[in-house]
């Protein structure tokens, strides 16, 4: 079979990409307005770009309705801070809730009961549940597009590293502890770890 993405409408075309690019880890992003609203809403287009500098990435796509940026874009362009929280298994229901549509006003952190947690260098405040926070300042802000299914590539450089000192060990992260979901199509989501297996590079 033989698709052009450009024959397809955006939504059939982010549901071949979801279905295949898989599975997909989850930046649960807090950030701020100017007004002091805090903000979370988690993104599952998200990777690490290199590590001289750190930088890490994640796509926030344009809303499905009217082609409009999302409160975390907004936030970030303004303030040009944010923190990646990463999603273990046991904060995921919380994270589940996060990804509503909530009007702008509304604070993400008292309608899923995350915890606030004070960042080192940056105003948005980190989830004090999750086990690995990376506090963020802007690096670069790229736009593909304003209509509905477009989206931006927003670049973080890591200014600060949070690991609960249950993870961390010889410099590395324990990944059973850290337990992360990933993101598969629709609405479903897996465990990390439930079938891990070792392959030595050549």
């Amino acid at each position: 079979m033989h698709i052009q993405p450009s024959s397809l409408a955006w939504r059939d075309a982010y549901k071949l990409m979801v279905g295949s690019i898989l599975p997909r880890p989850i930046a649960l992003v807090s950030s701020i307005d100017n007004n002091g609203i805090t903000n979370i809403a988690p993104f599952s287009f998200f990777t690490a770009i290199s590590a001289e500098p750190m930088l890490v990435c994640f796509s926030p796509m344009r809303r499905g309705a009217d082609g409009s940026k999302k409160d975390t874009l907004l936030n970030i362009e303004s303030t040009k801070e944010f923190v990646i929280n990463i999603v273990s298994e046991d904060i995921v229901e919380q994270m589940n809730i996060t990804a509503t549509e909530f009007p702008s006003e509304v604070d993400e952190f008292e309608e899923s009961g995350f915890t606030k947690e004070p960042s080192v260098h940056i105003a948005p405040p980190r989830v004090k549940e999750s086990l690995v926070q990376l506090e963020c300042t802007l690096y670069q802000v790229l736009h593909f597009g304003d209509t509905p299914g477009a989206g931006s590539l927003v670049i973080g450089k890591v200014e600060n590293i949070h690991i609960s000192d249950e993870l961390y060990y010889d410099g590395k992260i324990d990944t059973r502890k850290l337990n992360p979901v990933g993101r598969m199509a629709g609405s479903m989501y897996t465990r990390s770890i439930s079938d891990l297996f070792e392959l030595q590079r050549k």
